[in-house]
């Protein structure tokens, strides 16, 4: 992205992520807690004053990704999980006109994926799918080269699609512990890092289950690579072996014998993949009036 400065946000159920980027690197971010349960105005004042504290004449665009739908072209977000009062914002609108920058909003996985189709291990594949896997099961796609996101950016939410008795997302997500074992995905990890038997018996559960739902975004998009972030993917090494064991059932070998699966190694990803966003959509806009 050359020497642009560009804002990257990461807008979470209870954080809320800042960042100033320019030559691939944070220069300067802050972090703060999300007023979830806050009237959406103070939210909005709340991000805008946040926002202000970073931004300099040098700043040339904002990227957003937010846990939510996403009308791109118009920057309205549509219901924000665990934001009860962000049902329609007009969040583009609203900071274009309080910071006076450009601002340009999609769906948080987007933003995962697009960081790493920039930055990370994603680079050399044409074709790629980041899935996130925190309290929820999100996913980010990249199409020949270029980010695809849907209507209202919803494209890639594999985590609603039915299994067995629930969801993707009851089985493939921290919500697979809590439910199922009573016990946070973080500290199971703790668990499984001490030989914790049954532990390491509930990762080789997830990774089935994972490997099933990997199965089912192979018949719909056959990536190069799928790359996985959010919480979850920490525990890589615990459910490995199964979901791999998992995945080698899909019917087409020579497919899987192509298929790369790895956890992210980005720190920041969501950061540096919103400002990546910036950069494309200015990008975009550019070619099509040169057109």
């Amino acid at each position: 992205m050359g020497k642009q400065k560009l804002i990257g946000i990461d807008i979470g159920g209870t954080k809320i992520h800042i960042g100033v980027v320019q030559n691939e690197r944070i220069l300067d971010e802050i972090r703060l807690e999300t007023s979830a349960h806050a009237p959406k105005e103070q939210i909005l004042a709340e991000l805008a004053t946040h926002i202000g504290k970073l931004m300099d004449e040098d700043v040339a665009g904002i990227g957003i990704g937010v846990p939510g739908l996403v009308d791109e072209p118009n920057g309205i977000v549509l219901n924000v999980q665990n934001i009860p009062s962000w049902k329609e914002v007009h969040l583009k609108q609203y900071l274009e006109s309080a910071l006076e920058k450009p601002v340009y909003v999609t769906n948080d996985a987007n933003s995962f994926v697009l960081g790493e189709k920039i930055y990370g291990k994603a680079k050399k594949f044409r074709n790629v799918v980041g899935i996130t896997l925190g309290t929820g099961f999100g996913a980010g796609i990249i199409l020949n080269d270029n980010l695809y996101t849907g209507t209202l950016s919803s494209a890639g939410e594999f985590g609603g699609v039915p299994y067995l008795d629930q969801t993707i997302e009851d089985y493939c997500s921290g919500k697979f512990f809590s439910k199922n074992f009573g016990i946070p995905g973080h500290k199971m990890q703790v668990l499984a890092r001490n030989g914790d038997s049954a532990a390491l018996e509930a990762f080789a559960q997830f990774g089935t289950h994972l490997g099933n739902a990997i199965k089912i975004i192979l018949y719909a998009l056959s990536p190069e690579a799928i790359l996985l972030g959010g919480s979850a993917s920490s525990g890589y090494l615990y459910y490995k072996e199964a979901m791999q064991a998992s995945i080698q059932q899909f019917p087409f070998k020579a497919i899987t014998d192509r298929l790369v699966v790895e956890p992210s190694a980005m720190k920041n990803v969501a950061i540096l993949g919103a400002a990546a966003l910036c950069h494309m959509r200015q990008k975009n806009r550019s070619e099509l009036q040169n057109v």
